[in-house]
């Protein structure tokens, strides 16, 4: 029964950890090579609203964040990784970018959590903290 309980969990697995992993295996080797002024402002827009990150060369910062992305990737697409520690990679990930949208002026409609135009590319990382959940209770539940 256990087997049988694990191949289907590796199942409904799938499809959330190909999909998620690919994305942040394509966004972390695309930073690999940015050039400096795709590093500069990459970096001034999260220090807006996480001030930490603007201490740092903006080259380093960029390269700390495909280091971050590739190894969320690793996480997710590595079936030997148990499902809770990637979803708790994924969950954290997706957490500081849904800060930037929560906190970043411009993002979200006057008032509202409705993303403005400019809001879209971070507000549908939401998806990434529902994958991250489930893989969460996935992994939670595999090990009851």
């Amino acid at each position: 029964m256990a087997c049988g309980w694990a191949r289907s969990s590796a199942a409904r697995q799938l499809p959330l950890r190909l999909t998620s992993g690919a994305f942040f295996l394509n966004s972390g080797l695309s930073k690999l090579g940015a050039d400096e002024a795709t590093a500069e402002r990459l970096q001034q827009f999260a220090a807006t609203t996480y001030p930490f990150l603007g201490r740092h060369d903006s080259h380093k910062f960029v390269r700390l964040l495909a280091a971050g992305e590739l190894a969320i990737a690793t996480t997710l697409l590595l079936p030997v990784v148990p499902a809770a520690v990637a979803g708790v990679a994924l969950t954290a990930f997706s957490v500081g970018t849904l800060g930037l949208y929560l906190r970043t002026p411009g993002m979200r409609q006057e008032g509202s959590l409705r993303p403005t135009e400019q809001g879209t590319v971070l507000a549908k990382d939401v998806w990434m903290l529902g994958i991250g959940v489930s893989l969460i209770a996935e992994g939670v539940y595999e090990h009851r």
